[in-house]
C-alpha cells in the first residue's frame, strides 16, 4: 500500500443489483485515517451493499472506492484486502474450519506467512479478544458473542488498518455488548461500523454517515444527527435509548 494507515474514499459509488434493484446512488464520502465512523440508516438503506465495496466483495456499477492512492479493482484486490479487513454480520459467514486455532490461521496462512508467525499471531489476536481458551473448540460450538469475538480476531491476524464491521452488536446479550463495546474502544484502526445499534455509537464513534435508499443524506457528527429528529423520522431511525430516557 502506498500509506501504512489509508484513507477510505467513494467516489459516486452506484450499484445495482442482478435483478435490476439499485442500491446506492452517487455514494460519495472520505474517511480519514483513525476516524471511527458510524453508518446508519433503516432496513434497505444500502448500509451492507456500501461495506462489501469497500474490501471489494461487490464491484461499483459506477464511479469508484478508492483506499489511500489504490482504487479497489481486480488488480489490486490483494493489497485492498491486507488493508481493510471485514466482519461479517453473520458470523457464520466467516467461521467454517475445524477449529477455532485453524479458523483465525486461516488468513494469515493464505497470505504465505511462515506457520510460526501465524502461530504468534494467532495466539496474540484471540489474547485480544479474550477467547484464548477458545482456540481448541470447533466454531459452531461457541455462543454468539464467542463466535463475535472469534470473527474479529480472524480479521485482525491479518494486520489491517482499516476494520469495517456489519452489525457487531446485533444479537449479542448485554455483557457480550460491552465486552464488545470495550474491546473496539481500545482499537486504533480506523473503524467503519453499520449498525441499528445508536447507542453503540455514541460509545464509539465520532461520526456518522446516514443512509436512506441508497444515498447519503446527512454526514456529521453523533450530537447533530441524533439531535435532528426529522432526519431521524425520515430516515426510520429513532433517538438511542439513552437520549430518550433524559
Amino acid at each position: 500500500m502506498s500509506h501504512p494507515r489509508p484513507s477510505v474514499e467513494t467516489r459516486g459509488l452506484g450499484y445495482r443489483y442482478p435483478d435490476g434493484h439499485t442500491a446506492l446512488r452517487d455514494v460519495s464520502f472520505r474517511i480519514h485515517q483513525g476516524e471511527s465512523v458510524a453508518i446508519i440508516g433503516g432496513n434497505g438503506a444500502g448500509k451492507s451493499t456500501l461495506l462489501l465495496h469497500l474490501n471489494g466483495v461487490l464491484t461499483p456499477s459506477s464511479g469508484e472506492v478508492r483506499i489511500g492512492d489504490l482504487a479497489v479493482t481486480p488488480d489490486t484486490l490483494a493489497d485492498v484486502r491486507r488493508a481493510v479487513g471485514l466482519v461479517f454480520q453473520d458470523p457464520d459467514d466467516q467461521l467454517f474450519m475445524p477449529t477455532v486455532f485453524d479458523d483465525v490461521a486461516f488468513g494469515p496462512l493464505n497470505m504465505g506467512l511462515p506457520p510460526e508467525e501465524v502461530a504468534a499471531r494467532v495466539t496474540q489476536v484471540l489474547n485480544t479478544v479474550g477467547a484464548s481458551h477458545l482456540a481448541g473448540r470447533p466454531p459452531y460450538r461457541l455462543s454468539g458473542g464467542e463466535k463475535r469475538a472469534v470473527a474479529i480476531a480472524g480479521v485482525l491476524a491479518m494486520s489491517p488498518s482499516i476494520l469495517v464491521m456489519d452489525e457487531p452488536s446485533d444479537g449479542l446479550d448485554p455483557v457480550s455488548r460491552r465486552r464488545l463495546i470495550n474491546l473496539l474502544s481500545g482499537f486504533g484502526h480506523t473503524k467503519i461500523i453499520a449498525t441499528h445499534d445508536l447507542d453503540l455509537v455514541l460509545d464509539l464513534c465520532s461520526r456518522v454517515l446516514v443512509m436512506s435508499a441508497g444515498e447519503i443524506v446527512a454526514d456529521s457528527s453523533p450530537a447533530v444527527i441524533f439531535s435532528d429528529i426529522a432526519l431521524l423520522e425520515r430516515c426510520d431511525l429513532e433517538e438511542p435509548l439513552s437520549r430518550q430516557r433524559r
